[in-house]
């Protein structure tokens, strides 16, 4: 069964149980409403945050590197809506039979009830995810990252070309030098021989 799944029948169960536990706290103490369903809300918010605190710590010690950790946001999002949906589908239904329960037409508990369900588990998980990476990482040795220039040794393509173009202007300057240089002087006595010969093979 996947993360947010779990998760998601979890707190789908949890918030049935609420409601229930709304409804008959408040056939009891009916001007006490308020301050009832406040508490229980609150109560379910702060199960959603030790949850989420736990799957925070658990992926801040597997994974160090806050680069290479789990997508728990989205986990948590598709968990508040799955649970949001379901609860709301199921306290209905429970609704039709048990007059206690206070639940609105189907179509409001599919949408405003079911928001407000996915928010409430969404936002505490997260704040829980954030205070278990925070308590981890400040505690934990600060990582060696390497350099950037060792990270783009390998894919730096204009060093590679800057390279080869430093290694054939050195090979042009060593063939140049050991070419042989000819004096001045020595082509200027050259033509004058050559000069000479042909004068005496005209003669």
């Amino acid at each position: 069964m996947s993360k947010w799944l779990l998760r998601g029948l979890m707190f789908a169960a949890l918030m049935v149980i609420v409601r229930l536990l709304q409804g008959a706290m408040i056939n009891v103490w009916e001007t006490r409403a308020t301050m009832i369903s406040a508490i229980l809300v609150a109560v379910y918010a702060v199960v959603a945050l030790l949850w989420g605190y736990v799957d925070g710590r658990s992926d801040a010690k597997k994974n160090p590197d806050p680069e290479r950790r789990a997508d728990l946001a989205m986990t948590w999002l598709l968990a508040g809506l799955f649970a949001g949906v379901v609860s709301g589908a199921v306290a209905w239904f429970i609704g039709l039979f048990y007059n206690n329960l206070y639940v609105e037409g189907l179509l409001n508990e599919l949408t405003t009830f079911a928001a407000f369900t996915a928010l409430l588990v969404f936002l505490s998980a997260i704040v829980g995810v954030g205070l278990g990476h925070w308590l981890v990482d400040r505690k934990a040795p600060p990582m060696e990252r390497r350099r950037e220039d060792d990270d783009r040794a390998d894919t730096d393509v204009f060093a590679a070309v800057r390279d080869d173009r430093d290694d054939n202007y050195s090979t042009a300057q060593t063939g140049a030098e050991a070419e042989p240089h000819t004096s001045p002087v020595a082509v200027a006595e050259d033509d004058e021989t050559r000069r000479d010969d042909q004068t005496r093979r005209d003669n």
